[in-house]
């Protein structure tokens, strides 16, 4: 099977890239960058695309998919509305329209965050422009998608954060991660990733998923 995976140099996309590497039923991933990834592997192709509000000049790319697996985020801290709109809403709709094209009949993963309002009506600006883009995922007719909701990620096998702040708060609680990692609500790169490749083969009725939904998906 051929993936695609978004934001693949961020903690949660390097993350999902690494358990798609040791999948033996993924034969070769997609990974669409600003920036390249830098790892040499014979499933990874790697493709460098500046402009991310237009894919069509790579469609050909996204031909004969199994599954995208949408893990290219922001966090609203420091960036204006009009800003975080774009980089949020503006860009998974671009993408979901060019992956729609060339490959409808797919599974899309999308991640979004603890707290995301479906009905676009929340006071917390990022909370309604991620809700109004899971919708648009869902209405778009891909075969399945899933909104992934995790809360606190603990990063895994060598994964950081691309944002100082986390990895400094990462450090200084990483003595008390075996404590999190016993709560239901926490969730890791790893099992992220695992709950994404298992999802092409065990769908689910629930399309929202939170962390300990990814936690038990991550089992199957």
């Amino acid at each position: 099977m051929k993936v695609m995976i978004t934001g693949s140099t961020g903690m949660v996309g390097k993350g999902v890239l690494l358990e798609c590497l040791d999948d033996k039923n993924i034969k070769e991933i997609l990974l669409i960058n600003r920036s390249s990834i830098t790892i040499d592997h014979p499933k990874i192709k790697e493709v460098l695309h500046d402009n991310f509000t237009d894919f069509s000049p790579i469609q050909s790319e996204f031909e004969n998919l199994g599954a995208c697996f949408h893990c290219m985020g922001v966090s609203s801290a420091g960036l204006s509305d009009e800003a975080y709109y774009k980089l949020t809403y503006t860009i998974t709709e671009e993408l979901a329209n060019t992956t729609y094209n060339a490959s409808p009949n797919i599974l899309f993963t999308y991640v979004s965050g603890q707290g995301t309002d479906s009905s676009e009506k929340s006071t917390t600006m990022w909370a309604r422009v991620k809700g109004k883009t899971e919708n648009m995922i869902f209405n778009k007719g891909f075969k399945d998608a899933y909104a992934f909701r995790p809360g606190m990620i603990l990063p895994e096998r060598g994964v950081k954060s691309k944002t100082k702040i986390y990895n400094l708060m990462y450090v200084i609680t990483r003595p008390i991660f075996p404590l999190f990692r016993k709560m239901k609500s926490v969730t890791t790169t790893t099992r992220i990733g695992k709950a994404m490749i298992n999802l092409i083969d065990y769908p689910q009725e629930l399309k929202l998923l939170e962390g300990n939904d990814i936690n038990t998906i991550a089992k199957i």
